[in-house]
């Protein structure tokens, strides 16, 4: 078995996109607009993973985030059953810093160097990991508390 990709459902297809995209910087690579059952769906992936699906079929791409828009509203609550989603990051503080200063909510601050929470609007859990080895202890990293939970 392979990993494919992770299905996540969210209410605001723009709003989520602004997230995974624009503040994660995922790249979306396959969308599916589907009239008759009144959905849409939108495949993601870390630009490093790009050339991972140069050669797989575009049905079975991946690694992959799938975000599934229903155009008919539908209450999904706040089940975390799923656990997160977790991505490798060249730089934890510069990430942070950089999510901070679009809005994003450091819910777990990176006080270690290598381990960092935020959640997506629909309130999907995000982990992010340091590449490679910790990096040192940092202000105002070290002090952060954490906001909410994840």
């Amino acid at each position: 078995m392979r990993y494919l990709h992770t299905m996540l459902r969210v209410r605001n297809l723009d709003v989520a996109l602004k997230f995974y995209r624009d503040a994660l910087g995922l790249k979306e690579v396959r969308r599916i607009d589907n009239e008759k059952a009144k959905f849409t769906l939108v495949f993601l992936c870390a630009a490093e993973d790009e050339a991972l699906l140069k050669n797989l079929p575009k049905t079975r791409g991946a690694p992959l985030v799938e975000l599934t828009y229903n155009w008919d509203e539908e209450k999904y609550g706040e089940d975390r059953y799923f656990g997160h989603l977790a991505y490798e990051v060249d730089d934890i503080y510069a990430t942070c810093d950089r999510l901070m200063k679009m809005g994003v909510t450091i819910n777990r601050p990176p006080r270690d160097g290598m381990m960092a929470f935020v959640r997506s609007p629909d309130l999907h859990s995000i982990e992010l990991l340091q590449k490679g080895e910790a990096k040192p202890a940092a202000e105002p990293w070290s002090s952060m508390p954490n906001t909410g939970h994840w």
